[in-house]
């Protein structure tokens, strides 16, 4: 079978592209990704190239790379070749070995280039989100041959919204033009008259991608050019791709930050054993840690003989710490991802998390002594001869154990990030186990000293 036949849509497409035939993109990758994966590949195979590229364009059409592997080689290398090359680079980095080695070397070489230099670079760096795929034009050309050039070229274009502008000699990216500044200027003008003042901002290809997202957040831009260290424009970091990297980081942070190890699908479509192996290993840590709480308990046992009544309080105070704890570490890891906060600002987070957990203690302190008094005075519960000691201690307790959460939970994102962690691993039921092991020893240490000759 030559190319030509392997390219050709199959003889049942009428069949299998009917369905397709009304729908936009959005809804077409809706529709593909409710059908089992067989049928949605030979779907994909039936569709014209152009509406099959669009399809696998959309990042919300889920296993691509399944779906492209399970295409003839030919069909597969062509829609590839025809994608814009960031979202082909990232569906053959999602290929298996063999798969990539057989789909490869069938690509056009310009699209074999740019795949294999995007290949290249670290996962989450700008130089794995670029697209090689931008308007450049030497600087001394004019506004009109410059209009010219985009007319002939933006089909194969991610975006035409910027153009970079280049030493005609050297190759050094010089300046930007936005398409905006370009319409308004005439034919002959030279197209430096209408770029803009200022020198243009760009990235280095192992930039950080929230980095990335902070320059293109702060300079309000749609791209952002990436070059070497000869300022070489490399490729473009757009803003629907940043955007798009940043919401699947976001996630995977959300999913940390629950005590879960990141999903890499949606929740339906991962496997029953792969749910367990994800939660499973987080949970053990939890619960060995939560085994100290119980130790701490048996070294209080005869405390607690003695003052029955304290145990009625645990869960109070182990929660109330917890939750202080958990509120300041969200806090945080927003602040650090945002770099709203550095790592050489942590001692000014710590003094204002003292006195915030101070305020919050007390806040807390005094409604458990109202309702301690409450419910005595009404007789709905008898604290015994000594309850009003026993308010004094619990509302003293979560005095120090909500300012101990609200400092452990602030400080503990910057340790981990100062050790090379993600500070998303600081999870809320890691700071909630943690603030229990202490809150008991702060509990108990508060009522020896409040309680000892009464009721210990």
């Amino acid at each position: 079978m030559n190319q030509k036949q392997l390219l050709r849509p199959r003889a049942d497409a009428s069949v299998l592209g009917a369905p397709l035939a009304g729908f936009n993109t959005a809804d077409a990758v809706v529709y593909l990704n409710h059908l089992e994966r067989e049928r949605a590949s030979a779907t994909l195979a039936s569709l014209p190239l152009p509406r099959a590229v669009k399809l696998l364009e959309a990042p919300e059409l889920q296993h691509a790379a399944e779906l492209v592997a399970a295409l003839p080689p030919a069909r597969a290398a062509a829609l590839l070749g025809l994608m814009a090359d960031d979202r082909a680079t990232d569906i053959v980095h999602e290929l298996d070995q063999d798969a990539r080695a057989r789909l490869i070397p069938l690509l056009d070489p310009e699209a074999r280039r740019s795949i294999q230099l995007l290949l290249s670079y670290p996962p989450n760096t700008a130089g794995a989100l670029m697209t090689t795929e931008f308007v450049s034009v030497p600087a001394d050309w004019t506004v009109g041959q410059t209009l010219q050039h985009i007319r002939e070229v933006e089909r194969n274009r991610e975006t035409v919204y910027a153009i970079y502008v280049l030493d005609p000699d050297t190759g050094q990216l010089q300046q930007v033009v936005t398409m905006r500044r370009l319409i308004t200027g005439a034919p002959d003008d030279p197209i430096l008259d209408v770029a803009q003042v200022n020198p243009p901002v760009t990235v280095g290809a192992l930039l950080d991608q929230e980095e990335v997202a902070q320059l293109i957040r702060r300079h309000d831009l749609l791209a952002i050019p990436v070059v070497d260290a000869q300022r070489q424009l490399l490729g473009i970091v757009t803003v629907d791709d940043i955007l798009d990297a940043l919401i699947d980081e976001s996630t995977e942070d959300v999913h940390k930050f629950g005590g879960v190890e990141a999903l890499d699908r949606p929740y339906m479509q991962i496997g029953f054993l792969d749910m367990i192996r994800k939660r499973a290993g987080w949970l053990s840590v939890l619960f060995l840690g939560e085994m100290l709480t119980a130790s701490a308990m048996q070294h209080y046992e005869d405390a607690l003989a003695r003052a029955v009544v304290l145990t009625l309080f645990i869960p109070l105070i182990m929660s109330s710490g917890g939750n202080s704890g958990s509120q300041a570490t969200s806090l945080l890891i927003r602040s650090l991802a945002l770099q709203e906060l550095r790592l050489r600002d942590w001692w000014k987070v710590a003094v204002r998390e003292v006195p915030t957990g101070v305020v919050l203690g007390t806040i807390l302190g005094v409604l458990a002594v109202i309702r301690i008094s409450v419910w005595q005075l009404a007789g709905l519960h008898d604290y015994g001869e000594h309850w009003q000691l026993l308010a004094v201690t619990i509302g003293a307790a979560l005095v120090g154990i909500v300012t101990f959460g609200s400092l452990s939970g602030a400080m503990l994102p910057f340790v981990l990030k100062r050790l090379g962690f993600d500070p998303a691993s600081a999870s809320a039921p890691f700071v909630a186990t943690l603030v229990d092991v202490t809150g008991l020893v702060i509990y108990f240490s508060i009522a020896a000293a409040i309680l000892g000759g009464t009721l210990l």
